[in-house]
């Protein structure tokens, strides 16, 4: 009876391990994909607001002259 349940027992742990092994790589690949568009979003701002800032020295600097 034991050679019989031992087998069984085996399997059922590594589809039990592997099915979390799966899932942790999809945890993974979803939290790289975030910090991913997390930069790209964080680059865009970053562009945005250069270009912002150099627009707003661009008016100070002509009412000050003014």
């Amino acid at each position: 009876a034991m050679s019989d349940t031992d087998p069984k027992s085996a399997q059922d742990l590594t589809a039990v391990v592997q099915s979390l092994l799966q899932q942790m790589q999809d945890k993974f690949q979803t939290i790289t994909r975030i910090d991913d568009l997390e930069k790209n979003i964080s680059d865009l701002m970053t562009q945005a607001g250069v270009e912002e800032t150099e627009g707003e020295n661009r008016a100070t600097d002509a009412s000050g002259t003014a």
